[in-house]
């Protein structure tokens, strides 16, 4: 029987150093007027029960109803952040994404979330593209790992989730609910920030 969805935190991951962007926060971009933070804040509060905001500038975020937490080592990865979610949630799993998914589709969570087992540690898309650990479920019982290839300085995900019992969501069943797989977009450079621009219209948050 799949866990309720109310066992699952939703974590937004704001940590990021943003160097390709001068400095410039990727949350606060704006496409259409819109901060790219908003659509997947307004999704995450219909989604779950407690939302966290994992940032070492919490003072940006305080417009938000959402927990503000930050990264307990002062190594900056996604890792620090996914470990701050779990560290910090109230609920044995959480749902991470990254602040700079414009895209990320409601479907696509909801079919992660009710893939859960109780005994689940991860569940995580698959595309021909490989795993998507920014768009994936963890169980608290992983945060020990977690801590452990932090403090080793083994900041790979996915070296770490293949140490872990993982359920792989496959693409063609994902592609039934997000057929062009743009959930799983993010806004790295200047150029994706361009071709998100572009795509808003055809592809409007959820």
């Amino acid at each position: 029987m799949a866990v309720s969805k109310t066992a699952c935190s939703g974590v937004i991951l704001a940590g990021g150093l943003n160097t390709r962007f001068s400095g410039a926060n990727k949350a606060f971009l704006r496409i259409n007027g819109r901060r790219i933070i908003d659509p997947i804040y307004d999704l995450f509060v219909l989604l779950f029960e407690e939302v966290l905001i994992v940032t070492n500038q919490p003072e940006d975020y305080l417009e938000w109803n959402a927990n503000l937490v930050s990264d307990l080592f002062q190594v900056r990865s996604s890792l620090t952040g996914i470990h701050a979610g779990l560290f910090y949630a109230r609920h044995p799993f959480i749902f991470v994404t990254a602040c700079d998914t414009p895209f990320l589709k409601k479907e696509v969570v909801e079919t992660l979330l009710e893939a859960i087992e109780p005994d689940s540690a991860v569940v995580i898309p698959e595309t021909a593209a490989g795993l998507e650990p920014l768009c994936a479920v963890y169980a608290k019982t992983c945060l020990g790992l977690v801590e452990r290839q932090i403090r080793e300085k083994k900041l790979k995900i996915q070296r770490m989730i293949r140490k872990l019992k993982v359920k792989r969501i496959p693409e063609e069943i994902l592609r039934q609910k997000d057929p062009d797989l743009i959930s799983f977009f993010n806004i790295n450079t200047e150029t994706d920030f361009l071709t998100a621009e572009k795509q808003m219209d055809s592809n409007p948050p959820q």
